[in-house]
């Protein structure tokens, strides 16, 4: 569904993360809402005129899918190969294209501490100096970097200088938006 918006009525009383403040607030049964995008195991909705986050694990709640992480030990390539998949599954919730396609990682470096432990440092930015969807989206890349086995340590950095522009974003980001 990544940007077809489908309306819902919530099932269940649901936490989700006000976009783009971050703050966490509880949605409550039976409220309407607006789904705008199910990307990187988390939707999208609007609520109350506010939009916000709903984590995967709480699909059901809006009635839909429930969206699991994919179990990424299962899955072929080195840890830097599973670094990479796993950052472009984090998606800014505003803009339906992975951090990754985005420009956001501005570095991702992988280091050995010993034969198979690794700890993985990553610089990175946001869209706009002033979203407070940062702390969450760290958290995001924290979380599912941390399932890959071999890493024992993480260390995101979230810079604002040099300040993202467009001129970042993959070929493949700006076909999704549209921006040729």
């Amino acid at each position: 569904m990544s940007r077809a918006e489908m309306s819902v009525e919530l099932k269940r009383d649901c936490e989700a993360a006000l976009i783009p403040s971050g703050i966490k607030v509880t949605v409550k049964a039976g409220t309407p809402a607006l789904v705008t995008q199910s990307l990187g195991n988390a939707y999208t909705v609007y609520v109350n005129g506010n939009l916000v986050r709903i984590a995967g694990k709480d699909g059901d709640a809006l009635g839909l899918v429930t969206l699991d992480d994919l179990d990424i030990n299962t899955l072929d390539g080195t840890v830097e190969d599973k670094v990479w998949m796993q950052l472009q599954t984090c998606f800014d919730p505003e803009i339906p294209v992975n951090i990754v396609d985005l420009g956001l990682v501005y570095t991702c470096r992988v280091i050995a501490v010993n034969d198979n432990q690794f700890k993985v440092e990553i610089i990175m930015t946001l869209t706009a100096a002033g979203c407070g969807m940062g702390p969450v989206l760290v958290g995001d890349i924290e979380q599912k970097i941390r399932a890959i086995n071999e890493v024992v340590d993480i260390k995101v950095e979230l810079v604002f200088d040099p300040p993202w522009d467009r001129s970042k974003m993959s070929e493949v980001a700006k076909l999704q938006l549209g921006l040729f």
